[in-house]
């Protein structure tokens, strides 16, 4: 899944994510950025996470250009 960081607190790990095609809300899992290249999440921050069986965002990633396309446009040629 593709989408932003709605919000973030540094100082307790909590977060929730907004997506980019439907507007769905995912909250952090507890362990969302271990083992990823976030230490911290900022608003707006474009991220590719998956769904734990909780359904809590966890495996946050950077995606590249093609990954970011907006849902009505087509990925941008490499």
């Amino acid at each position: 899944m593709q989408g932003v960081v709605k919000s973030y607190d540094p100082a307790t790990g909590v977060g929730v994510l907004m997506t980019d095609t439907d507007r769905s809300e995912y909250e952090l899992a507890n362990n969302a950025l271990r083992g990823s290249v976030f230490r911290m999440l900022r608003q707006g921050q474009r991220v590719i996470f998956d769904l734990d069986q909780a359904g809590c965002a966890t495996r946050l990633r950077l995606g590249s250009e093609a990954d970011m396309a907006a849902p009505d446009e087509p990925p941008s040629p490499v």
